[in-house]
């Protein structure tokens, strides 16, 4: 039974081993090809550009995926720039942005299911306020 057990706990720590392999060969990875360069057609490039400046990265959370030098940006721009390059809108890039990522990779988030609080919240303490006041401001006199 002592062999066993030896045996046993050498599979697991060679599996423990492995664990960070995976993580480690994501980063060796080549960026993307749009990644770091530009579409040959300028107009293109600007209406790309435009759409990447509205769009946050994920893993920074400050910045634009146009400003940002992670390699999600980079895959990120690169799926931008392929599909500005074979002709889709940029809203609808965005729109499968969001699909992907969730409302969050938006700067200009639409009204919908789970962002209309953000929207309503901030109305409903100014009214909330208004009637204190006005409570307080009658009262006074």
């Amino acid at each position: 039974m002592r062999g066993g057990g030896i045996l046993a706990a050498l599979a697991a720590l060679a599996a423990l081993a492995l664990v960070p392999v995976p993580a480690a060969a994501q980063q060796d990875m080549p960026p993307a090809p749009y990644a770091y360069r530009q579409l040959d057609d300028p107009a293109q490039e600007a209406e790309a550009q435009a759409l990447m400046e509205t769009l946050r990265c994920l893993k920074c959370q400050s910045q634009s995926i146009a400003d940002s030098d992670a390699p999600m940006a980079g895959d990120m721009r690169h799926q931008v720039r392929t599909r500005i390059a074979a002709g889709e809108e940029p809203e609808e890039i965005r729109a499968w942005l969001v699909r992907r990522y969730g409302d969050y990779v938006s700067y200009a988030p639409v009204i919908g299911e789970t962002t209309w609080p953000l929207f309503a919240v901030p109305l409903a303490l100014l009214l909330v306020a208004g009637a204190i006041l006005w409570r307080r401001l009658r009262g006074a006199r």
